[in-house]
């Protein structure tokens, strides 16, 4: 599809692209459109087993168009108030439950700045790798903004309250190593090695059990708020739907034959 927002298949691997690299990926209002768009495609595509999310150029996304912001300063409060609801809640909102919803694991692919929603984007994916140079904040409260696109929902669960509320409000700038560090990151690479890194890591999650992965995936996005009881049922119930499963019987077999497992629904 043409615009800000790509999506590339290959070999199952599906890759969508934040494209606006002169602005350095900025979230402009057409991109809030047009990454609606591409989310609403990628739940109906059948011919991918894993997504990476990118972006053009040297960076990832750094956050809202602050152009696009000014142009609503002339706005009265309240038709700025109810243009940027109808926003949030029109386009991006729905493409953050989109990606959520997805069976397929999606890996976060970060170069340069992140920030903004680039930042709540990737503590939404299953994996995030990044570059050594690339720098991340918050940057919502620095021009008075609380946050969007998932970010009170992901980082308490990745950093617990007290580091969430400090990213939060002060909106301090931290590099790669620190990310690592906060759980934000699976792994940081030299920046010559992070595509190949992705590459290898989307490769065995294509070789591997889908319908599995698409329980695990499942199951915890479920357990924040499920009671145990009610967790462990769910799990009884994907672990069975699990060994009903071709995959399941090629596990077994695998393991004593001593061989590599070929999964069939890879």
């Amino acid at each position: 599809m043409a615009g800000t927002v790509l999506i590339a298949v290959d070999h199952g691997v599906a890759t969508l692209t934040l494209s606006r690299p002169d602005a350095l990926n900025a979230l402009s209002e057409e991109m809030m459109a047009d990454l609606d768009a591409a989310t609403r495609e990628l739940v109906q595509r059948k011919d991918f087993a894993v997504l990476v999310v990118t972006g053009a150029g040297a960076h990832f996304m750094a956050g809202g168009d602050l152009k696009d912001f000014a142009r609503r300063l002339s706005l009265s409060s309240e038709a700025r108030h109810a243009h940027f609801r109808a926003l949030l809640e029109q386009y991006v909102n729905p493409s953050i439950q989109r990606l959520q919803s997805l069976p397929q694991p999606v890996i976060a692919q970060v170069r340069g700045a992140c920030a903004g929603l680039g930042l709540s984007l990737i503590a939404g994916c299953d994996f995030a790798f990044a570059a050594e140079d690339a720098k991340f904040t918050t940057a919502y409260s620095a021009i008075a903004l609380s946050g969007d696109a998932g970010a009170s929902y992901f980082l308490p669960r990745i950093l617990g309250r007290r580091k969430a509320a400090e990213l939060l409000l002060l909106a301090d700038r931290f590099d790669a190593a620190e990310a690592l560090r906060l759980g934000l990151l699976n792994k940081v690479v030299a920046g010559a090695e992070l595509g190949a890194e992705v590459a290898r890591l989307a490769a065995r999650l294509c070789a591997g059990p889908r319908h599995a992965y698409a329980e695990i995936k499942r199951l915890l996005a479920e357990s924040h708020d499920a009671p145990l009881e009610a967790q462990l049922q769910s799990e009884a119930e994907a672990f069975a739907r699990c060994t009903a499963s071709a995959d399941f019987g090629e596990g077994i077999n695998a393991f004593f034959e001593k061989r590599k497992a070929s999964f069939r629904s890879a």
